[in-house]
């Protein structure tokens, strides 16, 4: 009797049927990272292979990621059950139009960096490890993106925080053992306390599944336990994101590691911690958000200024970009802070300036999304053209950059479009999503978070004009005090052929990221639409719940 109730119970728990191949796609992001990183480490004696095996591979993902994107816009959220059982019991991969758009961007700026890690990562660096390193790290990244367990959530952290430990250290030199050592440290203590709080959720709720945590934490009292949980998720998150105040070891640690992992950091991983906390925050617990909405905009607004003016203060180029990347995180965070508004007069969509949005909530959080996606591409690209710059030079510190337009006006004008759209300029990607914040704010109520955007915006501005005219306007210093133009001019030139960051190679995953940027802004409607549709899955998850349990919840 008792056997023959639990063959009935574990056959209501089962899903029985054939899986069409499409829905493969849920998981084959992560399946082909580890695939792909587990190939290249069992090629550890062939390390003059990795790059020509590793390009292939991200090309693949990044074809697996738009193909995925394009079934959910197509189709809605999509989810497959670990070992078949049905939810809750099983562990979901459940992927909605946010969790697509992040894992595509996250694609495209991978295959960019191995592309430019073909003329910047020495021979040396390939053995101890940098592209097996890499698949695991996008392993983790795309699985954060994917899953729809929060404690495989905490899982992919740990994944990709695994990667990022290896590319950090890559070289074992002094500055970059510091760094790592500061990196780790805080990063654990994130994790811990994430882990902390998920074990304290599952206390509450009894469960781990997002879609059956959101429906069960509509349905309980308000006692207090569900805006502690909320609180502890947005301190771990945070500190994950470099938000302010635990934002001190982003600029303690990411100027050290090669240029390229810089790149990789700048662009994905504090996203990977907003990501985290869009998720959780508003769709799992929606009125405990709305009622830290005034904590998270002054958390915006003072991650906003201490980037812009940290900025303003440095004389190091990467330095100066650590700065950069956690303005970027104050602006994304602005649009989780306007409050739950329905059908407010003033508040304005995306994709149409003129028709009214169906929320002011639903405007902000879809231009902190599109800016979220826009600072992935532009930081990544900032960090490579950094590394560029730097390889020309001879030097990362402003002081002794100049020259590079002269020598190098193609490069230098790929720079400026960068350092114009992360300052928020019209034509391009960052200009957008700031009209749609600055909106959301005003129309909320909350002018001074409007003009706080707009302040670090200026500052921005500054610290990028600052950029250029020191690092590509002036002339070169070394010209001015020893060498003759024609002799600097040749030394860089033979720069730009000889192995290193400065090859025309380098010049090639920075076309395809400015051509997002410019895409991005002279024609944002495509993207919009996007993040429209992103902002309101999460706000309303309707669909995702039916993806998840079928039929609706």
């Amino acid at each position: 009797m008792a056997i023959g109730s639990i063959e009935v119970l574990k056959a209501e728990a089962m899903v029985k049927g054939a899986v069409a191949a499409s829905d493969y796609l849920v998981v084959l992001p992560v399946v082909t990272c580890f695939i792909f990183g587990a190939g290249l480490l069992m090629l550890r004696k062939r390390i003059d292979w990795h790059p020509w095996l590793a390009i292939p591979g991200f090309v693949l993902l990044f074809g697996i990621d738009v193909a995925l994107l394009v079934k959910v816009a197509a189709q809605g959220p999509q989810t497959m059950m670990m070992s078949g059982w049905k939810p809750p019991f099983g562990i979901a991969f459940t992927v909605d139009l946010m969790g697509a758009l992040f894992v595509t961007v996250a694609g495209f700026v991978a295959l960019a960096c191995a592309i430019y890690a073909v003329a910047s990562i020495s021979a040396t660096e390939r053995r101890y490890g940098f592209y097996p390193f890499l698949f695991l790290m996008m392993g983790g990244v795309s699985g954060a993106f994917l899953t729809g367990d929060i404690f495989n959530l905490y899982v992919w952290f740990e994944v990709l925080l695994i990667g990022s430990f290896g590319l950090l250290i890559l070289g074992s030199e002094h500055e970059q053992l510091d760094g790592a050592t500061k990196y780790c440290m805080l990063n654990l203590v994130g994790t811990t306390l994430f882990l902390i709080t998920t074990g304290y959720l599952y206390g509450i709720f009894g469960t781990l599944n997002m879609a059956d945590i959101a429906t069960k934490a509509a349905e309980m009292p308000d006692d207090g336990a569900v805006y502690t949980l909320a609180v502890l998720y947005l301190v771990a998150f945070s500190l994950k994101a470099a938000a302010f105040p635990l934002n001190s070891w982003l600029p303690a640690s990411y100027h050290t590691p090669r240029f390229v992992v810089s790149a990789l950091f700048a662009g994905l991983l504090t996203k990977v911690g907003v990501y985290a906390m869009i998720r959780v925050l508003l769709m799992l617990f929606p009125p405990e958000r709305a009622g830290l909405a005034s904590v998270i905009a002054w958390i915006a607004a003072l991650t906003m200024l201490v980037g812009a003016l940290g900025a303003l203060a440095q004389t190091d180029l990467r330095r100066l970009l650590n700065y950069v990347v956690i303005a970027g995180i104050g602006t994304i965070l602005a649009g989780l802070a306007v409050p739950s508004m329905t059908a407010v007069s003033g508040a304005l969509s995306l994709v149409d300036p003129v028709a009214p949005a169906a929320g002011v909530l639903q405007t902000g959080l879809s231009g902190s999304i599109y800016y979220a996606l826009h600072s992935i591409i532009v930081m990544t690209g900032l960090y490579l053209a950094a590394g560029t710059a730097a390889f020309l030079s001879g030097s990362s510190s402003l002081a002794e950059m100049g020259g590079l337009w002269r020598r190098h006006p193609l490069f230098a004008a790929l720079v400026l479009v960068l350092l114009f759209a992360v300052s928020g300029l019209p034509p391009f990607s960052g200009f957008w999503p700031k009209v749609a914040l600055v909106r959301a704010t005003i129309t909320a109520d909350m002018p001074w978070l409007a003009a706080t955007i707009l302040v670090s915006g200026f500052l921005l501005t500054i610290a990028s004009a600052r950029v250029f005219a020191l690092a590509f306007w002036r002339p070169l210093p070394a010209i001015q005090a020893a060498a003759s133009e024609s002799e600097a001019a040749r030394i860089e030139a033979e720069r730009f052929q000889a192995p290193g960051p400065g090859r025309a190679l380098s010049l090639v995953p920075m076309l395809g990221l400015i051509s997002f940027v410019i895409a991005a802004g002279v024609w944002p409607e495509w993207l919009a639409r996007l993040t429209d549709g992103a902002a309101t899955g999460v706000i309303d998850p309707a669909a995702y719940l039916s993806s998840v349990f079928g039929g609706g919840s």
